[in-house]
């Protein structure tokens, strides 16, 4: 399957409405849509090279703020590079005269993966070795200061041959911002999130265990967001059932771990994701062991 093919997730409709080009860029194809975006397949005119291209096109004062994380995901991403990270390559925007916004994109690396919420592997190692990859990418996030802030299962693209590429730093922000206003989704936000307090490393580790709990076990975990949000609202960790307790074959350390990881109060997370990064080479090496599998190549952050 080609790069285009793998990427197509809307119908045929979308392709006689897409524009020819784009900020000076030729659109090849269509890849999908998100939050207030669609992202195009396009090409640079002069080299030929390709990239994904997400674009914004502001409607209404409300599609300012779809603008806004356009603008932040160039702003956060322009100093990260990693492998496991999609990089970004360049930010434009048209204005009237006024300076209003009238549309605006981000060009990004073009990859050829599909997200886990739809392209979940059926294996454990292959699981396993995907999470590895994303902690690895988010560690180098922390390393710069920065949180991603919504991790979640459509923001992980798996390849064909196991590639990994953590994406949307939309509402990633330094270490320590308080949001003014509730940020993340329902189903994998942390507590402090929920709460308007300062995000953290282990902000990022609360959605990590979320998403692996949903990866092993294919229900979520209750969230604040999700029961109530009222001021007395709270999560019981313990009323939470542990993801051996949903599936049988998960080994007892993981799920502990993953229970570990979506504790409701920071500091009782593992302390950042290099931990995580080096608990989850320990529980990969331990499955591979028990199947009889050749031990993974050690992943360092660069």
């Amino acid at each position: 399957m080609s790069v285009l093919a793998s990427y197509r997730t809307s119908p045929m409709s979308v392709e006689l409405e897409r524009p020819k080009s784009l900020f000076g860029y030729d659109l090849i194809d269509f890849i999908g849509e998100g939050a207030g975006s669609r992202i195009y397949a396009v090409t640079d005119p002069v080299t030929k090279q390709l990239f994904a291209l997400k674009h914004v096109i502001r409607k209404t004062d409300k599609d300012i703020r779809f603008v806004e994380q356009l603008e932040n995901e160039f702003e956060v991403g322009r100093h990260l590079i990693h492998p496991n990270l999609r990089r970004v390559i360049d930010f434009k925007c048209n204005r009237t005269i006024l300076r209003k916004v009238i549309d605006a994109a981000l060009v990004m690396e073009l990859f050829d993966g599909h997200p886990l919420e739809t392209n979940l592997p059926r294996d454990l190692i292959v699981i396993l070795d995907c999470f590895i990859a994303t902690a690895n990418g988010l560690a180098s996030m922390h390393q710069q200061g920065y949180i991603h802030c919504d991790l979640k299962p459509n923001n992980i693209l798996l390849s064909a041959n196991g590639q990994v590429k953590v994406i949307d730093l939309g509402q990633a922000c330094p270490v320590g911002t308080v949001k003014a206003r509730i940020q993340g989704t329902p189903d994998f936000i942390s507590p402090e999130q929920v709460k308007c307090q300062p995000v953290s490393k282990a902000t990022d580790v609360f959605n990590f265990g979320a998403t692996l709990y949903w990866a092993l076990t294919g229900q979520k975990v209750p969230t604040l967001f999700t029961l109530k949000r009222g001021e007395n609202s709270f999560l019981v960790d313990a009323s939470i059932p542990a993801p051996h307790e949903l599936n049988p074959t998960i080994s007892q350390p993981l799920s502990s771990f993953v229970m570990e990881c979506v504790r409701t109060v920071a500091a009782k997370r593992p302390a950042d994701m290099t931990e995580v990064l080096r608990r989850m080479e320990v529980l990969r090496h331990a499955a591979a062991r028990d199947r009889g599998v050749a031990p993974a190549k050690t992943q360092y952050v660069q």
